[in-house]
């Protein structure tokens, strides 16, 4: 079950120096995900690390699910609040397995049990438990190295999870994947999510609602993304917000609302290019997607070089939003492929359902 998380009046000092937290209130309620957003400095990162005592707050009262932090053993705490950060932080000597076990481990589990939790975990997040559990995180990318970390962190359940600019290392690309993968998550899991990062677009992409931070994290706005876009608190908030506020709208709309279309021709990784060929000219199509034997889409082939694969670069799934898809759009010069929850074709997102999205969202803004 989620939790929810409140902090009253919470304050960090270090020596006679001015707080670098000031007096921080705020509710998360259970299921969401918070994100505190705000430049590098202002107190998020702080402000987060108190929740689960990396931090001890100088003053004030956290309480999760009603119950007041400062009461616990800061070590057992820790251990019922998942923790993912930057670059994963996974120990490298350790395999991913033995990372992901980490904490079911402290608690106690028996073996059997945490193989079948590491499994779990590893398939929730979209790697293969045969090939991946046995890696090192030098054998990973990065995008791979932070799905284990996000696994590590929700091994043993917990109610809530913090995020600390987890994916900020990683290429625009598998950054987008990444997030969507954490929507799809959230989706099934339903945790007290607070993430920080200095992305406003990743903030109004992943958040159920948006805090907004000063100096001494201040809250200058604690709302949903939609009101923050539509209207901005004040002027430092403006500023988060950028021009382009109807463009930015695209962040708010998700693909699996929109309707998508089907690629004319489909072929597989192991059709031969003369079939290829033909079943293009019988269609009087140019390009056919080719998909593997996981229905997985891999590239687009060409009528008149139907040996050559050209690899997609970027693909969305259902939980992209629109501005994903465009993004997409533009890197393949083409349509954007959507992928489902385990990486399956489903279709096509066309850049005419995009502009058609974008004339909307500027009739109503």
């Amino acid at each position: 079950m989620a939790s929810e998380i409140q902090l009253t009046e919470v304050t960090k000092r270090y020596g006679r120096r001015p707080p670098a937290v000031d007096a921080f209130s705020i509710t998360i309620p259970a299921g969401e995900i918070v994100v505190f957003v705000g430049p590098s400095g202002c107190g998020k990162t702080t402000t987060m690390r108190m929740i689960n005592r990396l931090i001890e707050p100088t003053s004030g009262r956290i309480t999760i699910g009603g119950e007041d932090t400062s009461t616990l053993d800061p070590d057992k705490l820790r251990r019922t609040i998942g923790y993912a950060i930057q670059q994963a932080g996974l120990f490298p000597h350790m395999t991913v397995a033995q990372n992901v076990s980490v904490v079911p481990g402290l608690l106690g589990w028996d073996r059997k049990k945490i193989t079948g939790r590491v499994e779990e975990m590893l398939d929730l997040v979209g790697l293969d438990p045969a090939e991946f559990r046995d890696r090192y995180p030098r054998e990973l990318s990065g995008g791979q190295q932070q799905r284990v970390g996000v696994a590590r962190a929700l091994a043993a359940d917990p109610p809530v999870l913090l995020m600390d600019e987890p994916f900020g290392a990683v290429d625009p690309i598998t950054r987008g994947n990444l997030q969507d993968e954490l929507m799809r998550l959230q989706a099934e899991l339903r945790k007290t999510i607070v993430f920080v990062t200095h992305d406003f677009d990743e903030a109004v992409k992943l958040g159920d609602r948006i805090a907004v931070l000063g100096n001494q994290s201040k809250i200058l706005q604690y709302d949903t993304p939609e009101a923050v876009l539509a209207n901005p608190a004040d002027d430092t908030v403006a500023g988060f917000v950028g021009a382009g506020a109807s463009l930015k709208q695209l962040t708010l709309r998700r693909v699996r609302d929109v309707e998508l279309t089907q690629a004319h021709v489909i072929v597989s990784t192991q059709d031969e290019p003369g079939e290829i060929r033909r079943r293009l000219r019988e269609a009087g199509k140019s390009f056919a997607l080719v998909l593997d034997p996981r229905r997985r889409p891999v590239a687009w082939v060409h009528v008149r070089e139907p040996q050559v694969r050209r690899p997609i670069r970027d693909m969305v799934s259902n939980e992209s939003t629109l501005q994903d898809a465009l993004e997409a759009i533009l890197t393949e010069g083409g349509n954007a492929v959507v992928t489902g929850g385990r990486g399956e074709y489903v279709g096509l997102v066309e850049i005419d359902t995009v502009m058609a999205a974008v004339r909307e969202l500027r009739e109503t803004v």
